[in-house]
């Protein structure tokens, strides 16, 4: 985008009014009569940000209403955030303590704080300075929404992803949803804030490096993607592993790793290369392992044939309320591919493929943790069946809605066991002992 139209914004009136965004307004278009652009575009974004906030502290003290030194602070960022940045949506972004960013209309924005949502008196002067922000993301990824395209998926250079949609489809007015770049855990430190115990994070560093495949499930704001990026950290750095997601956010440290990313289709509709395209090329790419974002369609058969065509230790994600709804979800998602296959044969492969699901909850006070660990028992073309080797014993909710409760783990079934002795990788003893609830409880999937 020129950098004219970035700093270019609505007129409102021959000067400002009390109103602050009308402040923001005026003094963004004198900022524009007293740049020099082409001084400007030759700066990095750190010296033309300060360039910008001198010419704005200029014209305050040339012309400015009298104000403090923290109100004129205020003002001058706001003025150069709504010049070069995201106005009104640049300090949320600053704060890491936010998860995600909600915008319902001009005047209604939430964030998430803490798995909790809470509203902000930040807001926007009107729609078209709303759409006039949706612009500015969207363009910077060659996307474009208007009327004809009122729906769009992109992401920030900083990582980020979002997700607009504007009227018609929107009856209350335009919506953007930014949903931050999630920040990188090791097991051991989701063990510190509690999402874990410390021989649930030693059973599944084993698992692995074991090589079983497993998958994570759980609803939205689980931090399936969090937890998988921490599971990836005990794959061996001799291993080559290919990663495959809708929008990268996988922070892998191993030095030989491939991060393949969906394309969706240009503003001509062509160009578009899905997830199953991707998973499908990466098997001609020798990866020992294949880690898959989120498997959400067709692309979940190809997943599947690939764990089971010499690709062990493969994981993925998928949206589920349980472990039982997890496995059955996989089943229904494999059926989406365009070939007739059978049901009888799709639980063959995924009773051959998947040996383990990690399943995460979101409890009411907003903390996240691991609900329950299952082993698929079952095998070829029988039953779903799931055995629990570990599950988090909730207590009843206080006055203080806070979550409090226990993790019970119970007996791994022999050939999990077994796996494990053999790959060098003993499971804690009490996942070998008649532990709390005594063996795993097996339970059926319809």
């Amino acid at each position: 985008m020129a950098l004219r139209d970035r700093l270019t914004g609505e007129q409102n009136g021959n000067g400002p009014r009390d109103d602050h965004h009308d402040h923001v307004t005026w003094y963004r278009s004198l900022l524009l009569e007293e740049v020099n652009l082409e001084e400007l575009a030759s700066l990095n974004p750190t010296q033309r940000r300060a360039r910008l906030e001198k010419i704005v502290g200029g014209l305050l003290s040339r012309e400015g209403p009298v104000l403090s030194n923290a109100e004129r602070r205020s003002l001058i960022r706001r003025v150069v955030d709504a010049a070069l940045g995201l106005g009104v949506l640049e300090p949320l972004l600053a704060d890491p303590g936010i998860t995600e960013i909600m915008v319902n209309g001009p005047s209604d924005v939430w964030i998430e704080r803490d798995g909790r949502l809470q509203r902000v008196d930040a807001r926007f002067a009107n729609e078209a300075q709303l759409l006039q922000t949706i612009d500015r993301i969207v363009a910077g990824v060659n996307r474009r929404v208007d009327e004809s395209s009122p729906m769009v998926d992109a992401r920030l250079p900083s990582g980020e992803r979002v997700n607009v949609i504007i009227p018609p489809l929107a009856r209350t007015g335009a919506t953007l949803t930014i949903r931050r770049f999630p920040r990188a855990y090791t097991l051991q430190q989701l063990q510190d804030m509690g999402s874990l115990d410390e021989l649930t994070t030693r059973l599944l560093a084993g698992m692995v490096r074991t090589r079983l495949n497993i998958v994570v499930s759980g609803g939205t704001g689980t931090g399936k993607t969090t937890f998988l990026n921490a599971l990836s950290a005990f794959i061996p750095e001799s291993e080559r592993i290919v990663t495959i997601e809708d929008s990268a956010e996988l922070q892998l440290q191993q030095p030989h790793v491939i991060s393949l990313e969906a394309r969706p289709p240009n503003v001509e509709g062509k160009g578009q290369v899905t997830i199953r395209d991707l998973v499908r090329n990466s098997l001609r790419m020798r990866p020992d392992r294949i880690i898959v974002g989120e498997v959400r369609g067709a692309e979940t058969l190809d997943m599947l044939q690939a764990m089971n065509t010499g690709h062990d230790g493969s994981l993925a994600t998928v949206h589920a309320n349980s472990p039982e709804d997890a496995i059955t979800r996989l089943e229904t998602l494999a059926s989406m591919s365009e070939l007739d296959i059978a049901f009888e044969a799709l639980r063959d492969q995924i009773n051959s493929a998947v040996q383990v699901i990690v399943h995460l909850v979101r409890g009411a006070d907003g903390s996240r943790r691991v609900g329950d660990i299952a082993v698929v028992a079952s095998h070829r073309r029988e039953q779903f069946r799931l055995a629990s080797v570990m599950r988090f014993d909730q207590d009843p909710i206080g006055a203080d809605r806070k979550v409090t409760g226990r993790f019970a783990h119970h007996r791994l079934p022999d050939a999990i066991a077994e796996r494990m002795w053999l790959a060098a990788q003993e499971a804690p003893a009490e996942f070998l002992t008649q532990a709390d609830a005594g063996a795993a409880t097996v339970r059926e999937a319809s």
